[in-house]
């Protein structure tokens, strides 16, 4: 698995389905088909990214 912002392979597995980029901070859960990316911020919560990065899904789960 590569990570759809930085193209790192430096993703760790944080979880069930649940994984994290230790490249540039970004956690990717998968469910099914489904990918959901989110962005952790410096105060711990974390904010979607996935109106940013809607092509680079559907590409990874062949949704294209």
């Amino acid at each position: 698995m590569k990570c759809l912002n930085c193209n790192s392979v430096d993703i760790g597995k944080i979880g069930k389905q649940h994984y994290y980029c230790w490249n540039c901070c970004i956690e990717i859960t998968v469910n099914g088909e489904k990918l959901d990316l989110y962005q952790v911020e410096k105060d711990g919560t974390v904010s979607s990214l996935n109106d940013l990065f809607i092509e680079e899904i559907q590409i990874y789960t062949g949704l294209q």
